[in-house]
Formats: C-alpha cells, sequence, structure tokens
C-alpha cells in the first residue's frame, strides 16, 4: 500500500483506479464511493487485520464500461496503469498515472456525448464583474464574457458545462449565487492571480510579453 499510498497523495481530489494484475483496484474512501456508482460488491482487504481496508475494483478490460459512470457521476478519475511487465521486474512493478479525466476534461467516446458539447467552465469573482470561459478540448471550442451576476447565470444554464472551476476562496459565493447543482472543483486562489495568469500565456505563446494581438486575448481573459 506503500506505492498506492503515494500516489494517492498526489490526486487526493480524484478517485485513484489503481491498476493490479488485471483488475482496477480502489481502496478505502474510494471504495466505498466507487461500489455505490458502480453497483459493485465492496469488500475489505486484510479484514480483521489492523490494516484492514475497504476494497472495489472490476477487470482492467471493463474499464469504458465503468469509466464513464464515475465521470458522468461527477467524479474525477485518475488511472494509473502498470509502467512495466510484471514478468521484467523482481521488485515492485513502477506506477504512475497515465490519465486523469474529469467531467470536463474527456476524450474517451464512452464519456462523451456525440451530439452536444462537454464545456468545462472556469468562473472568476472580480470586484464588479464575474468573468466566465468554457472550453471543450473535444472541439477546440473557446468562449469568454464577462457581466453581472443575472448574466453569467444565463450563460451557465445555456451552455450547461459538464465541470465548473472555481477558485476555493470563493467556493461559498459561487453556491449563494449559482447554486449547487454543477459539478464544481476548487482551485487554490494562486490560479487565478494576475501574475501567474500572465506568465502562463507568455509560456503558452513562447513569447517575452503579451503585446500585441496577444495582449487582447490577454485582457478579454
Amino acid at each position: 500500500m506503500k506505492q498506492y499510498n503515494a500516489i494517492k497523495a498526489k490526486y487526493p481530489d480524484a478517485l485513484l483506479l489503481f491498476r493490479v494484475g488485471d483488475f482496477y483496484e480502489t481502496f478505502g474512501s474510494d471504495a466505498v464511493k466507487t461500489a455505490g456508482i458502480l453497483g459493485i460488491i465492496l469488500t475489505k482487504r486484510g479484514a480483521g487485520s489492523e490494516s484492514e481496508i475497504e476494497l472495489a475494483g472490476f477487470p482492467h478490460h471493463s474499464l469504458n464500461t465503468y469509466l464513464p459512470k464515475l465521470v458522468k457521476a461527477g467524479e474525477r478519475v485518475a488511472i494509473c496503469d502498470q509502467l512495466e511487465d510484471p514478468k521484467q521486474t523482481k521488485n515492485i512493478v513502477k506506477r504512475g498515472v497515465t490519465e486523469l479525466v474529469t467531467p470536463g476534461v474527456a476524450l474517451n467516446d464512452e464519456v462523451l456525448v456525440s451530439k452536444s458539447n462537454n464545456f468545462l467552465c472556469s468562473v472568476y469573482f472580480d470586484k464588479k464583474n464575474i468573468g466566465i470561459s468554457f472550453l471543450d478540448i473535444s472541439t477546440g471550442e473557446f468562449l469568454t464574457s464577462q457581466g453581472n451576476a443575472e448574466y453569467i447565470d444565463k450563460l451557465l444554464q445555456n451552455f450547461s458545462p459538464s465541470e465548473v472551476l472555481v477558485s476555493k476562496q470563493k467556493r461559498a459565493k459561487f453556491n449563494e449565487t449559482f447554486g449547487d447543482d454543477f459539478h464544481t472543483f476548487y482551485l487554490e486562489d494562486w490560479v487565478y492571480q494576475t501574475d501567474y495568469a500572465y506568465e502562463t500565456l507568455v509560456k503558452h505563446f513562447d513569447t517575452k510579453t503579451l503585446k500585441g494581438s496577444v495582449l487582447k486575448i490577454y485582457k478579454k481573459a
């Protein structure tokens, strides 16, 4: 469990599907939640011992059957695979997360609905206005706007995002303003700071400044 715990610590807000042989296993609270969503059996590992822990899993070849159910239930899922052939090593098999799938970030055909967008949304509260953006990574569509709470609420209702990103410090304000019907994920406040956004855009566009047309994009965001 040492390897599992180390990887889980890097993805505390996601269900970790941990590949063990021909199965993807989940442990502890992840197992309880997974079993409830998927309707599979919840068992225990090390039953009766001090290391007893809940366990729930399914065959690895059934991933495309079960993954969509977890994501559509609003869960973020980290898929941890074996990175080497178990037959080629005498030590613990190396494992690592090969994909993080969230309601708003998915390329799996079984997760996506072909006739509708799968928008990842981000909401930012300024002193006077509220900024909002929508991104569908499966189509490349990217939309931004800003306005008062009433206007932003209409956009949220019309675009019906699969996942909404909000600053942790604005959790209460978001729920108070827009309700709790959305699948939300709360990011650290520094992600929304101007300096971080500026640095991210500079690296993305591989430039030293955001002058010219790039600056116009930045201001709209």
